[in-house]
């Protein structure tokens, strides 16, 4: 095991696959941190087979890296237990799989390391309350760029509960089980050959029509690329990813957010977002047009602005009609 601060460092806290005990690593962030909040972007429905809090509360992940499949076991102070100063806190990971020593030497950058909060400036009132409100969250990055991409395609149109449906049962059935002690059940996305390589009949199965299936099939063949999107600024990742057929704005945003912690990246054509900037920012609803004028003060921190408002649940009284079991504009 090792401590350490800040940025991960360039060695591996061990070399080849993990044993049966597993590799593990303490980091102590030298800011505050709510790992918890960090880390739930990543979690896709309660029954996510590749993400999973047990009952002591820590967090376990699964990620396919480019040493191999690994899981990884995060343990954190809960909010405001990390002691007299930020830097007290403690954030455990233990990983197994021939992937184990990349996903801890990523570990501060899954966790936020590489953000930059001090860049947001709020200046209306409920953003600078929500601000205060959560000092804890931070936008990390995964660096996997396939596997935040295939949910969200997958929860292009549909209601979550298609959309996590889906996910669940594609991961049962073509993903490797989790190395390690993982909880029961916990699968690791396979590689981009099995996503292009799945039948019409099982994306049928798990309730994915064609267009979404094809999406997923084109993205897998550029998987090589695809990768290092998030070495590149945030404007050009967008262009290139919306090259691709069936991937538009709302998806590359989503994709973006999660796997290089891109902080501008705003989810157009989302169904709920508009509403809840607009009630948040303006007392009344926004469609995309209104919402993007409404944080155009916050160039370049947009998303960090949404992500504080949905957490901070600044929409209107939930008392309008529901989403449709389809809707066709987050593409």
């Amino acid at each position: 095991m090792r401590t350490d601060q800040g940025l991960a460092g360039g060695a591996r806290p061990d070399a080849g696959q993990a044993g049966p005990e597993g590799l593990s690593r303490v980091w102590e962030p030298p800011f505050r941190l709510n790992a918890a909040l960090v880390l739930s972007v990543h979690r896709r429905g309660s029954g996510d087979p590749a993400y999973r809090v047990d009952a002591a509360g820590a967090i376990w992940r699964t990620s396919l890296t480019p040493d191999g499949p690994a899981t990884l076991r995060i343990v954190s102070p809960a909010p405001g237990r990390a002691g007299p100063s930020e830097a007290a806190q403690r954030i455990t990971g233990t990983a197994w799989g021939p992937g184990a020593g990349w996903m801890l030497d990523r570990l501060p950058d899954l966790l936020g390391a590489r953000d930059d909060p001090d860049a947001f400036r709020p200046e209306h009132p409920r953003l600078l309350d929500l601000a205060a409100r959560y000092p804890g969250l931070r936008l990390g990055r995964t660096g996997r760029v396939l596997e935040a991409l295939v949910p969200a395609v997958l929860e292009q149109k549909v209601v979550g509960a298609e959309a996590t449906r889906a996910w669940r049962l594609l991961l049962t059935w073509y993903g490797t089980p989790a190395p390690g002690p993982a909880p029961a059940g916990m699968r690791v996305v396979p590689p981009a050959a099995t996503w292009q390589a799945i039948p019409t009949w099982d994306w049928h199965r798990a309730g994915v029509e064609g267009i979404r299936a094809r999406a997923i099939a084109g993205a897998a063949r550029v998987a090589g690329r695809l990768e290092r999107i998030c070495a590149l600024p945030g404007a050009e990742a967008d262009r290139w990813l919306r090259s691709l057929p069936g991937i538009g704005p709302w998806t590359s945003a989503e994709v973006r957010q999660r796997s290089c912690g891109d902080a501008d990246a705003v989810s157009i054509g989302d169904y709920h977002l508009p509403a809840t900037v607009g009630w948040a920012l303006a007392g009344e609803a926004a469609d995309d047009e209104g919402m993007l004028a409404l944080l155009e003060p916050y160039a370049g921190q947009r998303h960090r602005a949404t992500r504080l408002i949905e957490i901070g649940h600044g929409g209107p009284p939930r008392r309008g009609p529901r989403m449709p079991a389809r809707d066709y504009r987050a593409i």
